[in-house]
């Protein structure tokens, strides 16, 4: 073996955890996401899925996918600068743009280009970049690969980000971005807050929406909607990964901003293009979103029925306020046995580690769906909390 090879292959707590019988990633699914699932030969409950309004399956947006297959083909060939944009590119950016209030988008072809390319263009080296700590790992590297100078405050802590604001030539651009929803904790950042440090400031902000379309605002339009604050944040990512069924994101903005991410952004110049059927899906989605109001509404009941049970249960589940319930363990062993006697039990959740949370902060993560019933909250927190006793983790009663 070669010195790369002799140097990777030390690595091995992956394989620790495969002896132990408690490694759980890469988990095969058998069947299309939805409340229940197929796993080796078994029914599970899907606790662990993004698809917050439960249109993964919908046949609506399946004949859409279709459709845009057999008109245009199954990819583009080519990034959206030269061959790759399609009439149905264009179409999705308008409605994506009119949807969150903004002049203009851009749609790329994966939510995490959307953060590491727009991050990494939007200011030079004299400007600044100021991040919550908590942030997503997309735009956590779209920050190492700018030349400004970056900064991060403490999680949701408004006098931590002034601080950093006042560490700033207040002539240069000062960006803040921020999750509008934080995806492991379901909390979300106080905008109003970071608006007016904005004002104070002459500051600008970026809000990543990949876990507030579909859940919050008027008909899923986001936390910025939610708020009412859409006009003072200046640029608004979002994902088709979780409430909208597909692939790919978009980035919403002033025209002149998106004039220049449109001629400057690494990862949407130099990739290939969304292909026309998971456009197709995600316009698809979007529609029903702006149709089906009851989705949104749904997802809210079963959201806090579930909060409530799991309250009542005895699990800290932090400062929540989403569909995405965390369940804290505080510690990596213990989190990743009680995942695996979750699934033992027909309970499919997911175990966050680091680097996604710090290490006396582990946690496992229940995510809700418009779809799930009450019977099958019940059944999940009836099999956690005997998943937790059965790991020695005590709880709150």
């Amino acid at each position: 073996m070669g010195l790369l090879q002799d140097k990777l292959a030390k690595w091995d707590q992956p394989q620790q955890f495969m002896a132990q019988g408690i490694y759980p990633y890469f988990r095969t699914i058998d069947s299309h996401q939805d409340t229940e699932v197929e796993m080796d030969g078994q029914k599970v409950l899907m606790f662990g899925s993004n698809s917050y309004m439960g249109l993964t399956y919908d046949q609506r947006i399946i004949d859409a996918a279709i459709a845009a297959t057999k008109k245009y083909g199954t990819g583009c060939a080519g990034s959206r600068f030269l061959n790759g944009t399609l009439d149905l590119h264009v179409q999705l950016e308008h409605e994506l743009a009119e949807f969150v209030g903004k002049d203009e988008a851009l749609v790329y072809s994966a939510g995490f280009n959307v953060n590491a390319g727009v991050i990494s263009c939007i200011t030079d080296r004299n400007d600044y970049l100021i991040c919550d700590e908590r942030d997503h790992a997309s735009i956590v590297d779209g920050r190492r690969l700018s030349f400004s100078r970056c900064l991060k405050y403490k999680h949701n802590d408004m006098e931590s980000l002034e601080e950093e604001l006042k560490k700033c030539n207040p002539d240069s651009v000062k960006l803040m971005v921020a999750d509008g929803v934080f995806s492991m904790e379901g909390d979300l950042a106080p905008l109003p807050q970071m608006v007016e440090l904005k004002k104070k400031y002459n500051g600008n902000i970026m809000i990543d929406e990949a876990h507030g379309l579909g859940v919050f605002g008027k008909n899923g339009r986001g936390v910025c909607d939610h708020f009412g604050l859409t006009d003072e944040v200046d640029l608004i990512m979002g994902t088709f990964s979780k409430s909208m069924a597909s692939i790919g994101g978009f980035i919403a903005a002033d025209k002149e901003i998106i004039n220049w991410i449109r001629h400057n952004s690494r990862t949407y110049i130099f990739s290939a293009s969304i292909t026309p059927a998971a456009t197709a899906a995600a316009m698809e989605a979007l529609h029903i979103l702006k149709t089906e109001p009851e989705r949104q509404e749904n997802l809210w009941k079963i959201t806090n029925y579930a909060l409530k049970s799991f309250k009542e249960a005895g699990f800290e589940i932090g400062e929540t306020e989403s569909p995405i319930i965390p369940l804290y363990v505080r510690d990596t062993i213990k989190t990743f046995q009680v995942t695996r006697v979750a699934f033992d039990n027909g309970i499919f959740i997911n175990p966050v580690i680091p680097p996604a949370c710090a290490p006396e902060d582990t946690l496992v993560r229940v995510a809700l769906m418009a779809t799930h019933t009450k019977e099958q909250v019940d059944r999940c927190v009836d099999g956690l909390v005997k998943a937790f006793k059965a790991v020695d983790i005590p709880l709150k009663k």
